[in-house]
This record gives structure tokens, C-alpha cells and sequence, in this order.
């Protein structure tokens, strides 16, 4: 049996408030209540709403230990040169230097457009580029890591040139070394490190962030009937074992971001349930990335849009996770996004500006 925190009851300010709230992950949001969630046989069996207040008297071992990594502040990330605060939330641009993604597939094929639309994304607002060399959309297949490199690599050379932190999006140990010296100060895998039996001490020896994803089963499958008892509890405890492994691995644990990925071996239903319970997995201790721009959830909801008409729908899910937390929100339409989030900083800086009675 196992129990889990779920902060919730979100307010705009704390002042007057005081131990009625608490910050969340040392970021711009707080919350008044937490729920108490009990968890047997990878399934939610009880849940109680507990006031901030009165938490104390109910905490255990477990839960003291859950409850410090709520609410713990996150150190920022060093990309090479860059420093990236996670005391706010941040953008990540994608760019796909690939024929077949789901999105933009076949948009920066060309290495000198990729580069070019990084920059441009980096001037945009996006504190960070994401780039990768192989589709993970549901079907496709694997790509030999030859072509990824000679996909990546030019781009993520001209990016680093130009002082941008790079990412690398990818499950390969090869390409991940390579990355890195070729400028990549963050390791992005969407298989959490299960893919290559390498990548492990591939991103050990590396010594930059990585994000570790969860998915279920392979791109080409992985969207065929997904099942779980209970998804949000199954990612919760799945994610905390790939933080084990690769902690035991040799990372760093401060290096270490986590993503529910959305999307990958997840119904509508499994993605709804994720985003909506998101602020629970701020008790891993880790930084919290959510990528759900243009997926098809967002079709699904308005009358099977294509991936160039979901920008409406993009923004709004960036907007829920920031609201839940979220420290990096990964993104095909980053002025849009950098926008919605000056407006909604506006707002959490007015109502943490201490009133004048």
C-alpha cells in the first residue's frame, strides 16, 4: 500500500494566508489543500482533501518525504553557457529535423531551415530548442542512428554557435554523445532510457539534464488499445523507477526532469485524466516537462481538427500544466505560447504584489 500528495485547491495569493498555504515546487503557484490519495494494487482506492493546515498532524515517513519534494524548490538547469530558471515556467521549441513527423514532418528536413527556425524559436522567447532526428509519432519507425546523427548534428552545431541551449531528442546512446559534444546540453528521451541498453551510462557520463518520458510499448504500437488499471497511479510509479534506475545508473539526480508523456500509449481518456492530476507528480522531486502541442487529443476535441488548427487547443493545455506547475512546457508554436505566458506571469505578479490596505 502506498500513499500519494496531490497539492490542489490553488489560490492567487498568499498574503494573509499564513499556514493555510504553501508554494508549490518553489515556483509561482500555491495551493491550499492536498489530496491524500491511498493506492493499493496500482489502483486509487481512498482519497481524503486535507487542508494545508492541518497536514502536519497527518504525516508519516513516507509522506514527510513526499510532502519536502513538493514543495522544495527546483535549482535551475545548466544548458553549457546558459542558465535556465525553473522558478517560472519555461518554453522548449521543437524542431524536428525529420520527414515524417506528425506536425512539421518534412518542414526543416533542409539542417540550415532547422537551425534557422531554432533561432528563430530562441529570439522568440523559447529558453530552450529541442531537436531531433527520428518521428516517435504513433506507427512510426525506428531510424538508424547514422541518418539521426547526420540529421541532428549540423543543427545542433550552428545552434550552439549561436549561444542557444540545445536540446536532443532522442533513445539512442550513440547520438546522445555525440549531441552533447556537439553542443547538446540536455538529453531529451522518450523512452526513459529503456531503448538502448547504452543510453544509461551514455547519459551518466554526459553530466547534462535529462528528461526521462514515460510511454507505453513501441511508437509503431503504442497506440493500439492502450490499457491501464489506473493511469495516473501506473505513470506516477512507473516514473519513480526509471528516476531509481537511472539514478543508480550514475546521474545526478538534480540533472533529472521527468514527462507524463502525453500521448504516448494513452487514450483521450488516460490524457485528460494525466493533465487534470498533473500537480501530483511534483512529489517525484523532479521538474515536470509537458509536451502536448498539436497531438491528437486536441483534434479529437474539435471535430477531428488537423495538426495546423490546433493552436487554440496547444495554448490551452500549455496553460493547464503551467497552472499545475509545470516548469517547462514543450512546444511547436512558441511565440503564441510565449505570449499566453507573459500574460498569465502578468497575472501571478499582480496577485503576489503585496495589497496596500
Amino acid at each position: 500500500m502506498r500513499t500519494l500528495l496531490r497539492p490542489t485547491g490553488f489560490v492567487d495569493s498568499p498574503f494573509g494566508q499564513d499556514g493555510k498555504v504553501e508554494r508549490l515546487a518553489g515556483g509561482l503557484n500555491w495551493f491550499s489543500s492536498v489530496e491524500i490519495i491511498t493506492v493499493e494494487n496500482n489502483r486509487r482506492v481512498a482519497v481524503e482533501l486535507v487542508p494545508v493546515q492541518h497536514l502536519d498532524k497527518l504525516l508519516d515517513d513516507e509522506t514527510s518525504s513526499a510532502w519536502e519534494r513538493l514543495t522544495a524548490p527546483r535549482p535551475p538547469l545548466q544548458l553549457g553557457s546558459r542558465t535556465i530558471r525553473l522558478d517560472q515556467p519555461q518554453v522548449m521549441g521543437i524542431v524536428n529535423v525529420t520527414p515524417d513527423s506528425f506536425s512539421d514532418g518534412g518542414q526543416f528536413e533542409d539542417g540550415s531551415a532547422a537551425a534557422e527556425a531554432g533561432m528563430r524559436m530562441a529570439e522568440q522567447g523559447a529558453a530552450i530548442i529541442d531537436v531531433g532526428g527520428e518521428s516517435t509519432r504513433p506507427g512510426a519507425k525506428p531510424v538508424w542512428e547514422g541518418d539521426e546523427l547526420a540529421r541532428v548534428l549540423p543543427v545542433i552545431e550552428r545552434l550552439a554557435m549561436a549561444g542557444t541551449a540545445v536540446s536532443i531528442d532522442t533513445r539512442k546512446a550513440s547520438v546522445m554523445t555525440a549531441a552533447v559534444e556537439a553542443g547538446a546540453g540536455m538529453i531529451n528521451d522518450v523512452s526513459a532510457l529503456t531503448y538502448d541498453p547504452r543510453s544509461a551510462e551514455a547519459a551518466a557520463v554526459a553530466k547534462v539534464p535529462l528528461v526521462l518520458m514515460h510511454h507505453q510499448a513501441s511508437p509503431e504500437t503504442m497506440q493500439q488499445d492502450p490499457r491501464y488499471d489506473d493511469v495516473v497511479v501506473e505513470v506516477y510509479l512507473w516514473l519513480e523507477e526509471r528516476i531509481a534506475a537511472a539514478e543508480a545508473a550514475g546521474v545526478d539526480r538534480s540533472h533529472i526532469l521527468v514527462d507524463i508523456g502525453f500521448g504516448f500509449g494513452k487514450s483521450l481518456a488516460h490524457n485528460l485524466e494525466l493533465m487534470n492530476t498533473l500537480a501530483l507528480f511534483h512529489s517525484l522531486g523532479c521538474p515536470l516537462v509537458v509536451g502536448a502541442s498539436r497531438k491528437r487529443t486536441i483534434g479529437a476535441l474539435s471535430n477531428e481538427a488537423s495538426t495546423d488548427k490546433r493552436l487554440g487547443g496547444s495554448v490551452a493545455l500549455a496553460m493547464k500544466a503551467v497552472e499545475q506547475g509545470a516548469q517547462i512546457v514543450r512546444v511547436h508554436d512558441v511565440p503564441e505560447t510565449v505570449q499566453a505566458l507573459k500574460v498569465w506571469r502578468g497575472l501571478r505578479d499582480q496577485a503576489l504584489t503585496p495589497p496596500a490596505f
